[in-house]
């Protein structure tokens, strides 16, 4: 089961849905990434990666990073400050740049 939150960044309210359990993958036979997700246990039992949302904290890209093969910069700018969406609590906002992610209370998801 996966759980959404979202962040809020307090100065100009760019918001960001961050889902707990990334995109799990498997590999199909003819060598392609097949996603699978609740409630589909056997698909899931057959993951061998995870493919997590990140966003870039220096230009605000948001992309995905294989735990198979992980970077460290951001593939747009090539910055190092690179954060996974579920961990924006606190951090600074890369659109207004003076403003921090707060997670809203109010909003609360599971899948």
């Amino acid at each position: 089961m996966a759980q959404a939150n979202r962040y809020i960044c307090g100065s100009c309210g760019k918001a960001i849905v961050a889902w707990s359990d990334g995109n799990p993958y498997y590999i199909d036979n003819a060598g392609k990434k097949q996603y699978a997700h609740h409630p589909d246990h056997e698909k899931l039992d057959m993951c061998i990666g995870n493919d997590g949302e990140h966003m870039c904290l220096k230009c605000g890209a948001e992309f995905m990073v294989d735990s198979r093969t992980p970077i460290k910069a951001c593939p747009k700018c090539a910055a190092r400050e690179i954060a996974d969406t579920c961990d924006l609590e606190g951090k600074r906002c890369p659109s207004c740049k003076s403003g921090v992610f707060e997670c809203d209370t109010d909003y609360f998801c599971i899948s």
